[in-house]
């Protein structure tokens, strides 16, 4: 037995911080060290969260930093470029190019970044995870704009809807009326479908390579996302036997990087972004249709087109967020409830988060940041360290431009968003289902998701699920009637209505969007 589990928890409880910690040369194994740092901190809700005080900064917490820094410079340049060819395409009199998407990435890294990972999250609410970016929802964004919806209309929607969710703490209920099954089967399918896309898209960047200088046509090198993808697996086995798995991120995204250029790919990556600020004023960015978005203001037609996204972004909220505070669960020891991420307060900063950034210059769309949550549960450390460097980070990499073209080349982000991202949900999934009642409803639950999608698949298992036609048969008789059937029935019609209102399921079905 270790050192922290015969800690005497209830000196734990009437001690501070700064009085409990202790050195990490004092414990067996550094494992045991994090784990202590874990069980002692009691962070300030909504107060002033000192380092020293009230945690510390540990080499492990550069870990979530680069990951997160590394997956939220891939997922905003590839938001503003969805934003750009829906808005070029639907409006005659806007024309927005890569110019205008790396400058407005580079505005949600830098103002956002300062005001909700360093001062949020880091000083003042360490329970709230930080507010990224809401990744189910780039492959809607074409058609957001499509459907004639305005970013900063958007923007106030998911806010508000948001604040009023977490106002009647609606997220933990969510959360709590998940069981282990339902959880287990959605990150198995988030984990897996997140798996073979990050893979595909590298193997066809690695095929669609060419190069007349080096005498290589497209099609010849595909051999290179398979020598990529083998030695990540090999880095990332090895990691996983040694207990590591915390440095899969930066180690296996350096490796993709040296790999792919020996393995002659380097030709495909240019340095383009140079050292900057981008315009910070949110009059250029709104404040005409010549400028900046070049939509100017949203009117009431906007906020009417916006509606049903802004719903089913805040919908597919709780699945989100559940994902994310499993994984602290999995990998958090006994007895460190005070640090796990609160999902009410999480979709607090995620709504002003939504609302601020977009208002500013932004065109991101939010929620809880997985990219960060994931590497600093498997490294077990708390939030606010990580969040300040991570802010540090984004914000140093926006103004000095160049490492965001390094960052989104595929060997590199790809590689990064398996082995930080898809594959712990696939293990943390795999590792839910324990017996054959959780193998149930994780299976229907699949199922639904492949039939449908994720938030659709949450919505309907979870209704079967706390009525005992699938899963524990006993479930129903521990729950109320609200919880049994109102909350979850009410959940799926929303789901469903917003997705049948914006066509998410015609591509499968046929089904065209009511709107």
């Amino acid at each position: 037995m270790s050192n922290v589990d015969n800690k005497n928890f209830s000196e734990i409880e009437t001690k501070s911080y700064s009085e409990l910690h202790r050195p990490a040369s004092e414990f067996e194994s550094r494992s045991d060290y994090l784990d202590h740092e874990l069980q002692i901190m009691k962070p300030r809700r909504f107060g002033l969260n000192l380092p020293g005080r009230d945690f510390r900064f540990e080499l492990e917490d550069f870990v979530p930093a680069i990951a997160g820094t590394i997956g939220i410079i891939a997922m905003y340049s590839a938001v503003m470029m969805a934003w750009a060819a829906g808005l070029t395409e639907k409006w005659d009199h806007v024309n927005l190019d890569v110019a205008w998407a790396i400058e407005v990435a580079r505005v949600e890294m830098i103002i956002p970044a300062l005001l909700f990972c360093v001062l949020a999250s880091g000083f003042i609410n360490p329970r709230a995870n930080l507010a990224g970016n809401h990744g189910p929802m780039i492959p809607m964004i074409f058609v957001i704009a499509m459907a004639g919806a305005h970013p900063l209309a958007l923007a106030i929607l998911i806010g508000v809807f948001g604040l009023i969710l977490s106002a009647v703490k609606g997220g933990s209920r969510l959360v709590n009326l998940t069981s282990e099954g339902v959880a287990g089967g959605l990150l198995v399918f988030l984990g897996f479908t997140g798996s073979m896309s990050q893979i595909n898209s590298l193997i066809g960047w690695a095929n669609g390579l060419s190069s007349e200088a080096e005498g290589v046509a497209a099609g010849d090198m595909g051999y290179v996302a398979l020598i990529v993808l083998g030695i990540t697996v090999v880095v990332y086995a090895i990691l996983a036997k040694l207990g590591k798995r915390w440095l899969a991120i930066p180690l296996c995204a350096v490796t993709g990087f040296v790999v792919a250029m020996v393995s002659g790919a380097g030709f495909d990556l240019t340095f383009t972004t140079e050292p900057g600020l981008p315009n910070l004023n949110p009059v250029y960015w709104w404040g005409s249709t010549e400028t900046g978005w070049q939509l100017g203001l949203p009117n009431v037609e906007h906020f009417i087109a916006s509606l049903p996204f802004a719903i089913l972004a805040v919908a597919m909220w709780s699945p989100d967020f559940l994902g994310h505070r499993i994984f602290q669960e999995l990998n958090y020891p006994k007895g460190t409830d005070k640090v796990l991420m609160d999902v009410d307060d999480t979709m607090t900063m995620c709504s002003f988060r939504q609302m601020v950034g977009t208002a500013v210059g932004g065109g991101n769309i939010t929620s809880s940041w997985g990219t960060y949550m994931i590497p600093a549960a498997i490294a077990k450390r708390p939030i606010p360290a990580g969040s300040i460097i991570l802010g540090t980070l984004v914000m140093v990499i926006a103004i000095v431009g160049y490492p965001m073209d390094a960052a989104v080349w595929p060997p590199v982000m790809r590689v990064a968003l398996l082995v930080g991202v898809a594959l712990p949900l696939l293990e943390a999934g795999v590792q839910m289902i324990k017996e054959t009642k959780d193998s149930n409803s994780a299976g229907i639950c699949v199922f639904a998701a492949m039939v449908t999608n994720p938030v659709l698949a949450w919505a309907l298992t979870m209704l079967l699920d706390n009525n005992g036609l699938i899963g524990d048969k006993e479930r129903p008789q521990r729950l109320s009637t609200l919880d049994r059937i109102i909350i979850p029935s009410v959940v799926l019609v929303i789901c469903l209505a917003a997705m049948l209102a914006v066509g998410m399921l015609e591509g499968k079905y046929g089904i065209p969007a009511f709107l």
